[in-house]
């Protein structure tokens, strides 16, 4: 009987040490260089190799779910996930939802349109400019242009379509995922400078996990410490954003 106890206990401890070696990530897939859907229908990109790096570190199993980006935050705070990481920006205003861990991204935005259409900014005045609704660029936009005509869609490449296909006149995105697309869309190009207004973009992007959850906040940044000191980080960067 004694031994049967002990096994019983043995097992119900082994049970509870699985589930705390689980970390639920929610992500939109549809932001590459940092998340996309490949051909085999698998979730891939640099934030998932950071992720996967930092839960080796954490001696974790990271489990990755496809969702819409206005859905994410929501979904951390009713305990659906456990982090979310989705090249999202860090700012006061999500700050009040959700805890961050470091920066793991220095970040800006830009805008992008047919090639030679628009010269600047100031050209977009009156223009319809596709965004990913939810995302910083939406607020930026409604907050700092009011004079650009907020297209809102569900995803950048149904945005991307519409652009090519001339229904919006430009679209507003993250720096490094514009420049993806440029590299399999030769007839865009970029317009106006990078923007990094501090208050949207320039805290960089980070990973959200519930605002009373400080272990796995302080478990996440330590391991992101590390894979930025044995060089990990480094490589991940290389093999994302400088082929």
């Amino acid at each position: 009987m004694k031994k049967l106890i002990i096994a019983a206990v043995l097992a119900s401890a082994s049970l509870s040490a699985s589930a705390a070696e689980t970390i639920r990530f929610a992500t939109e897939a549809g932001y590459a260089p940092f998340e996309f859907v490949d051909s085999n229908n698998q979730i891939q990109g640099f934030d998932i190799d950071l992720a996967n790096a930092m839960c080796k570190e954490m001696q974790a199993t990271c489990t990755f779910t496809n969702q819409s980006f206005d859905s994410l935050i929501p979904s951390l705070k009713f305990r659906r996930t456990d982090a979310v990481i989705s090249g999202m920006d860090i700012t006061a205003e999500r700050m009040k939802q959700v805890a961050f861990t470091n920066a793991y991204y220095d970040n800006s935005a830009i805008f992008f349109a047919q090639k030679g259409k628009f010269a600047d900014l100031a050209a977009l005045k009156g223009k319809r400019v596709g965004i990913q609704n939810g995302t910083t660029h939406q607020k930026f936009l409604m907050d700092k242009h009011p004079e650009i005509n907020v297209v809102p869609y569900d995803s950048y490449q149904n945005a991307v379509l519409d652009l090519k296909n001339g229904r919006v006149d430009a679209v507003f995105g993250d720096t490094a995922v514009v420049q993806e697309f440029l590299k399999k869309n030769p007839t865009l190009a970029t317009v106006g400078d990078k923007i990094t207004d501090q208050s949207y973009f320039g805290n960089g992007l980070g990973i959200a996990v519930r605002l009373n959850n400080t272990e796995l906040l302080g478990k996440m940044n330590d391991a992101l410490a590390k894979v930025r000191q044995d060089g990990t980080y480094k490589t991940l960067y290389t093999k994302w954003f400088q082929q």
